[in-house]
């Protein structure tokens, strides 16, 4: 099993630089404060949670240049406050092409800007209705979900009204040749690769953790199929879940790992069954790691005390957008000492005024729960930072700057 051992870093390894430009210019190499972000260069890896206030999104540029879209939400809840956020920038555009112009602008070291793969956790609206909209205004080269083509896995895909209007995208793009669709192998390594310069960082890798439930078991490719194999036979309330067959991937650059994986569960709730926990299957895998995407936008369900023991990272990303983002015993987990010793800071792309009503003083040691986040890590893997932007315009102004951290 892939676990590095975790060690806690002293506070004063620790920099934090919130709002103050000299320090932050000091310490970030030009990442300065009230300044646009520098864009990407060779051997940094760059992951950006982008915000529309409409679901998740993220888009990863890899050492190499390579480009993954992972998740491009179009849901939530359009009345906006109080049970939901407003749309950002605004809603002159829809998410989807809100997300091609930003990927444009993080892509624009290239001459012709393309996202080379895209990757849906699951079939919900607010991690997969802004693809259709993305991929015609930017170049996709390969989709990578949890079922294609069939999508009757653990029902069909008729019975999830969300899912019609995606897949049939797919399958037009399919037959015009715009782009390629695959369905996400379990324990592989070598589906989502670097296109450009493989050779040049042998020691990045994408691994494919989960989906359908079937877990990679930290060996080789080894997997096992973590739902019951006669689920049917079960009342349905007991069937697998669209958040159940959640797609995860963990990607690593020498020691700095990352994980994300869609609205995957963890917590049982009364009476369920504990199969219905996937985190703790995922955890055992996935190990310690730098950078969290918090499961199910840290919604009551997910985040049990053993995936938050495992993983410990130094930042747990929030990607809210309704007024259950996060729930109150979740987000005391993440920031739970007794769970792991180790500094960890909380980070949200859009935090409802809501929450702040229900769950009060402990959003305040969030250091930012507004904005586009950006994890920029250095090359080698060793060091990494994490960065605020402005998510109300397009300046893709800095407005805040965490670290150097050192990788684990």
């Amino acid at each position: 099993m892939n676990v590095r051992n975790a060690r806690p870093r002293p506070l004063s390894q620790i920099v934090l630089c919130v709002g103050i430009a000299a320090l932050s210019a000091g310490l970030a190499t030009g990442q300065t404060v009230g300044e646009p972000l520098p864009g990407w260069a060779p051997g940094y890896l760059d992951i950006h949670f982008i915000n529309t206030g409409r679901g998740d999104a993220a888009l990863l540029v890899f050492p190499d240049g390579t480009s993954l879209q992972v998740d491009a939400g179009d849901g939530g809840w359009d009345e906006g406050p109080p049970r939901g956020v407003v749309r950002k920038p605004n809603d002159s555009r829809t998410a989807g092409e809100w997300l091609a112009r930003y990927a444009a602008r993080a892509l624009a070291h290239d001459t012709n800007p393309k996202i080379d793969y895209a990757f849906l956790t699951h079939l919900h609206s607010d991690h997969m209705a802004g693809f259709e909209d993305l991929a015609a205004n930017i170049s996709i080269g390969k989709m990578i979900d949890r079922g294609w083509p069939d999508y009757d896995y653990p029902v069909p895909v008729e019975s999830n009204s969300e899912a019609t209007a995606h897949i049939a995208f797919l399958k037009r793009a399919g037959k015009t040749g715009t782009l390629q669709v695959e369905k996400l192998r379990s324990g592989r390594n070598d589906q989502i690769v670097l296109l450009r310069d493989r050779q040049a960082y042998p020691q990045f890798e994408v691994r494919n953790i989960a989906a359908n439930g079937e877990v990679w078991t930290g060996l080789a490719e080894n997997t096992r199929q973590h739902f019951p194999l006669n689920y049917r036979d079960l009342p349905k309330q007991d069937w697998p879940s669209e958040n159940q067959c959640s797609a995860a991937l963990r990607i690593s650059y020498g020691a700095f790992d990352f994980y994300t994986g869609g609205d995957m569960p963890g917590q049982l709730q009364p009476g369920q069954p504990p199969w219905m926990d996937l985190e703790t299957a995922v955890a055992k895998a996935v190990g310690p790691v730098e950078i969290a995407a918090a499961n199910h936008h840290g919604n009551r369900d997910s985040t049990n005390a053993f995936f938050v023991e495992s993983l410990r990272p130094t930042f747990w990303i929030l990607q809210v957008w309704s007024s259950d983002h996060p729930g109150h015993d979740v987000l005391a987990r993440m920031l739970s000492k007794r769970l792991y010793p180790d500094d960890r800071f909380v980070l949200a792309t859009n935090m409802p005024v809501a929450n702040r009503q229900v769950i009060g003083p402990l959003l305040d040691e969030l250091p930012s729960t507004q904005g586009h986040i950006v994890i920029r890590v250095e090359p080698g893997g060793d060091t990494f930072r994490a960065l605020i932007l402005e998510d109300s315009d397009e300046s893709m102004r800095v407005k805040a700057v965490f670290g150097p951290f050192t990788s684990r």
